[in-house]
Formats: C-alpha cells, sequence, structure tokens
C-alpha cells in the first residue's frame, strides 16, 4: 500500500518546499522505500507552459511531453526518478476537467461544487498510477493562507480519513523571520501560520523552519508548545552553501526515522548508510576549489530560476572537472545596447539558453559571433542553436537578412523555420515539440567525443526548426550538422569544427543533468572552459575522481 507524505508551506513563498520534497524523498529511498513526488500548482493556468519566465521560474520537460513545474526538476536530480506527466496538476487543469465532465453529464445533474467534485478530481490525480511506489510525496505549491490553494488543502485533509491515519505524514514548511534591531528569531508568524493550517483541519506531524540564523533550542520548544508538535519533530533548515546539503541536514536531525516511526514502518533505523554518495558530494561541493567563470547570456536572467537546469548542469560538471562555477547572468539586450566586450571580457566559456520571442536576440547573435571569432568554448541550447545557425548565415554565407520566421517572416533568408506541416496549426503548443525524440550522432567532433555512442535520447522543447534548404550552403563554411534525427529530416545538433567547443542543440540536455552524473555536452563543455584557463598560465586542473 502506498503511503503519502504532504508538504505544505508557510509565511512566505519560495522557501524551498520543491528541495524539500526532494529531500525527504531521498531519505525514504536510504530506507528501502520505492517513492513518486508529485506537486499540485493552484494557480488557474492549465500549465506552465504558456507562463512567463519571470513570473514562474523555468518550465521543466518530461520524458513524455510535459510542461511542468521547476520543481519537478529538483525531484528528479535527487531521487534519480524521472517525472511524468501525471505528476503535476494545476487548478486550471483540475476545474478544466471537473466542467469537461459536467459537459458529458457524468454527474447525472448533480449541483456541481468545490466539495466533493474539485476535491474528489484532485484526490483522482495524487492517488493515480503510483507505480507501486511505497510512498508519494506530494508537494503543494503557495502558501497556507493562499484563497487559490483551499481546495487542495482540503482534498489533502480528506486523505487522512480516507487511506488511514497511519498512512499519511504531514509536513509543513515554514519561516522564521529576523528582528535586527533586537537581534531576534521570531516564531509568530509560524505559529499564525500552523493555526490557519489546523483550523482547516491538517495538523502537522513535523514543522521544518527555514532561517539564516541558528535557531536556539528555547525556539523549538516555543513552537513544540504553541503549535502541539513533538519537539523532535520540529526541525531547523539553514540557508546552506548547496541545495544538496539538504537531505543530510534533514537525516541528521532525524527527519527520515520521524516519517517511519509516525507510520509504523519496519524501516532501517537510519539512512546513513544509504547516502554515503551524498555525503561525499557535498564533502566535493564544500571542498575549495579554482573558479571558472561562465557567462549565461539570455533574456530573463533578471531571475535565475528562469535557468533552473541550467545553473545546476554547469554545477554538476563543475564539479567532474573540479571547478567552483561562477556564473555572470548577462542580459542579451544588454549585448545589443554596449557591445559583447563590455560583458564578456574575461570570461571562459558562454552558453546562450532557451526562449521564445525577438527581444534580446540581436544580442545573442553578437554573442555568437564574439565566442566563435575569439575561439570561447560556447553551448547554445535551443534558441542558442538557432542563433548559431543565424549568425554563421549571415556572417559566413553573407546572407544579411538570414533569420528565423519566429522574429522576421519577411525574411529572404529563413534558416529557421516551421516545418511544412507546422504552418496551419494556431493553437499555442500545438505547434511544440515536447518530450524525449532520439537523436543520431555524426561525425567526430566535440558532440561525438562528448556522447561516445551513435544514438541518445534528449528532451525537446521548441517550436521553430533549422530549415534544410540551407544545410548545404551552412556545411560549406563550416557549420556541420553532428545530431540528426533517425529519418534524417531533422538537424538536431550543430557545432563548428575548426573551434574548441562551439555546439548547439535543439533540445535541452540541462533537463537530464545530474549532480553524480553530469551531461556529456555539458562535462565536455565545461572541459572546454577549463583548457581555456590553462591556455592563460593557470593551474592544470584534476576532475572530481582525482584523476588528470
Amino acid at each position: 500500500m502506498t503511503r503519502f507524505v504532504f508538504i505544505t508551506g508557510g509565511v512566505v513563498s519560495s522557501l524551498g518546499k520543491g528541495i524539500s520534497s526532494a529531500s525527504l524523498g531521498t531519505l525514504l529511498q536510504a530506507r528501502g522505500f520505492k517513492v513518486r513526488l508529485r506537486k499540485l500548482d493552484p494557480y488557474l493556468n492549465v500549465d506552465p507552459g504558456t507562463m512567463s519566465p519571470f513570473q514562474h521560474g523555468e518550465v521543466f520537460v518530461t520524458d513524455d511531453g510535459a510542461e511542468t513545474d521547476l520543481d519537478l526538476g529538483h525531484y528528479e536530480r535527487f531521487t534519480g526518478v524521472p517525472a511524468k506527466r501525471g505528476d503535476n496538476v494545476t487548478t486550471g487543469k483540475i476545474y478544466s476537467s471537473v466542467i469537461a465532465r459536467e459537459r458529458r453529464g457524468d454527474y447525472l445533474g448533480a449541483t456541481v461544487q468545490v466539495i466533493p467534485h474539485v476535491t474528489n478530481a484532485i484526490k483522482e490525480f495524487i492517488e493515480a498510477n503510483l507505480d507501486s511506489a511505497d510512498f508519494l510525496l506530494c508537494e503543494i505549491g503557495g502558501t497556507v493562507g493562499d484563497i487559490e490553494g483551499l481546495p487542495f488543502l482540503e482534498a489533502i485533509r480528506q486523505m487522512r480519513n480516507e487511506v488511514g491515519r497511519d498512512n499519511v505524514f504531514y509536513t509543513h514548511l515554514t519561516f522564521l523571520p529576523f528582528i535586527s534591531s533586537t537581534g531576534e528569531l521570531k516564531t509568530k508568524p509560524t505559529q499564525h501560520s500552523v493555526r490557519e493550517l489546523r483550523g482547516i483541519g491538517i495538523q502537522p506531524d513535523a514543522i521544518i523552519c527555514r532561517s539564516d540564523h541558528e535557531v536556539a533550542e528555547e525556539l523549538r520548544r516555543k513552537i513544540m508548545i504553541h503549535c502541539d508538535v513533538p519537539v523532535k519533530g520540529v526541525l531547523t533548515l539553514p540557508t546552506v552553501q548547496s541545495i544538496y546539503e539538504v537531505p543530510l541536514i534533514l537525516e541528521e536531525q532525524g527527519m527520515g526515522n520521524l516519517i517511519s516511526d509516525t507510520l509504523g514502518l519496519n524501516a532501517r533505523s537510519s539512512g546513513w548508510e544509504s547516502l554515503n554518495g551524498w555525503v561525499e558530494l557535498v564533502d566535493r561541493i564544500k571542498r575549495p576549489k579554482g573558479k571558472l567563470n561562465i557567462a549565461v547570456v539570455g533574456k530573463y536572467v533578471d531571475l535565475h530560476d528562469s535557468y533552473m537546469s541550467v545553473k545546476e548542469a554547469l554545477i554538476h560538471a563543475g564539479l567532474h572537472h573540479g571547478r567552483d562555477i561562477e556564473i555572470s547572468w548577462v542580459q542579451a539586450e544588454g549585448i545589443e545596447e554596449k557591445g559583447p566586450d563590455v560583458y564578456l571580457d574575461g570570461i571562459e566559456g558562454i552558453v546562450v539558453p532557451g526562449g521564445f520571442g525577438y527581444r534580446g536576440v540581436e544580442g545573442m547573435i553578437q554573442t555568437v559571433e564574439y565566442a566563435r571569432e575569439r575561439k570561447i568554448p560556447y553551448l547554445g541550447l535551443c534558441l542558442g542553436m538557432q542563433v548559431m545557425v543565424i549568425e554563421a548565415a549571415r556572417n559566413l554565407l553573407g546572407k544579411a537578412d538570414a533569420n528565423s520566421t519566429e522574429f522576421d517572416e519577411t525574411t529572404t533568408s529563413p534558416v529557421i523555420d516551421l516545418m511544412p506541416d507546422q504552418v496551419d496549426i494556431t493553437n499555442k503548443g500545438g505547434t511544440m515539440r515536447l518530450g524525449v525524440y532520439p537523436c543520431e550522432i555524426l561525425g567526430d567532433g566535440v558532440t561525438s567525443k562528448a556522447y561516445g555512442e551513435s544514438t541518445v535520447m534528449e528532451r525537446h522543447r521548441h517550436r521553430f526548426e533549422f530549415n534544410n534548404s540551407f544545410r548545404e550552403d551552412l556545411i560549406s563554411v563550416g557549420l556541420m550538422p553532428s545530431g540528426l534525427s533517425p529519418d534524417g529530416s531533422l538537424v538536431e545538433i550543430v557545432e563548428h569544427q575548426d573551434h574548441p567547443f562551439m555546439a548547439g542543440t535543439q533540445f535541452h540536455p540541462e533537463f537530464l543533468s545530474r549532480p553524480t552524473k553530469p551531461h556529456p555536452l555539458f562535462r565536455e563543455f565545461v572541459g572546454a572552459s577549463c583548457e581555456t584557463l590553462r591556455l592563460e598560465g593557470q593551474t592544470p586542473l584534476t576532475n572530481g575522481t582525482g584523476d588528470n
């Protein structure tokens, strides 16, 4: 039978519920349990796919083509369990389902209400296709007290009675603010948040207190008294150097044992033996290392969460090569205004990630030219690959108005374009290539070296494609297709083979990078960037295994 751990948040948002949920999954895995993680998002959008990255951060894509919340990326990176379409649901998706049922007459003339019809739909989502998981960890987005989250909280309240009190564990993540004038941490907001939760009918089994400061034992006991939680159920989670420390901090405080003991499970008394890999990982992260300066030139750099998986993939690759990655977040529009020298001088490697729309694209094209001419390692992801193609067409083929028809429908050189079968589709998302697709690796360039195999599976999220009408012309000036779809009709990877590392992918390799197994392209890109340092006379590096 599957047991359920529900994670709610209080006081303020963006406390790290997703990382905490992923960490709890790691602790349960360390005790031999099979876990699955899901996210309930209270907003009315059907999915994050049409939301601005400035508002919601990165859109994470699953193998089966779902556009999901970025927390699902944390779930995958921490537990190694691939997320699926059914692991993220929104209020919009729930209400769409309920209204569709009402239109079909499924409710047999009943008055359709939040309780029971909406809450039943939420519970159906929670319990669907659990794949024999021992535990489902379910994160509720937003903050307790948000009006849009009430149906989700009511649904998880009902769950304890329906599946049995011994099969449900409630965790509440909250924040302890620090008042600098008195030098005090305050528990009152946490007390109010838990009171709000208890008013709904949910008594938390554990409260995880986030703070930038050390939490005294007397404060833990104060929370115990006012929130009616055993003192061992009041845990503290300080701000740490790396998110990968969180499972170890929670294990040290007994969180894994608390869940298994509360639910009466015959589990290992400790997860430390299985967490040895995490201990080693965190030790490598904290170990002093040389810096490697990587510029991320994008459209949404003001909110770093917009490129969460890119950031993590760079960190993973840096660990492999024994380097701390220092990311310079560069606004592409700034390069348009002031030129690339102002922002990119002294940079060892450049990443141009994905995005939609024309804003900042000319700055990205200037960035590509800068990297190509100065032999700076470059990795282009989706849009970053497309601007590589545009730059080569303009500056190497001499086609001055080369562009994507996404940005200029009248261009005479549409080197990036919709495929013929996409042209008549009008719904946003209807033309998107989403999810995992195979890619055949060609030649003996940097991508072939990185992968070391002939066929790979990668996740996609894009609409426009490389225009094959220009394939041979671009090959003639050195822009080589090094990855194709199995039938050869779609260009998936391009690279300049007279460059130390300059490759662009139509897909998003960052989604498949893991802390102890960096994605091959990020690994090779960071390796090439390290070589730039060697050429500048800096000390040779060692990778994460100690090999030269």
